[in-house]
């Protein structure tokens, strides 16, 4: 069985991707940014007069992604609780890894999940961080 999930809580999806798939309990989530759901705004971002970005802030953009998953989370019917698997990109790991990995403290405490931070060039837009996650939904997910 397999579903296919849009969440009217999350910001839109900036490709032909749903926000994610269940498949039996396993949900998939898409590449999940930190673009505001109400106007699309990336929050932190600052632009000079020709439009260039010119400065971000990532705590702003770390807990603005953090809103987003679990929204969609809620939208296919699992909890932050549920969980996981976690794979983080972010833009610039030298200056970001700190100020993220303590947000990430902050709000995976108690969630177990498995972590892959990777740092790399660019994302489709002009976000500094992006997560891929994977819950498990209606299952057990405590340890062995």
């Amino acid at each position: 069985m397999s579903q296919v999930i849009h969440s009217q809580s999350a910001p839109r999806p900036v490709g032909a991707y749903p926000h994610a798939r269940r498949v039996g309990n396993l949900l998939f989530l898409s590449g999940v940014g930190p673009r505001s759901p109400l106007d699309n705004s990336i929050p932190g971002n600052v632009h000079d007069a020709d439009g260039k970005l010119v400065a971000y802030d990532i705590e702003a953009q770390c807990r603005q992604v953090f809103a987003n998953v679990k929204a969609v989370l809620e939208s296919a019917g699992a909890q932050w609780r549920d969980l996981v698997d976690v794979t983080v990109y972010l833009t610039d790991m030298t200056a970001d890894f700190a100020v993220y990995n303590r947000l990430y403290a902050e709000y995976f405490a108690g969630v177990d999940a498995a972590r892959t931070t990777l740092g790399i060039t660019a994302l489709p837009t002009p976000i500094a961080i992006e997560l891929k996650c994977i819950a498990a939904v209606g299952t057990s997910t405590g340890t062995l």
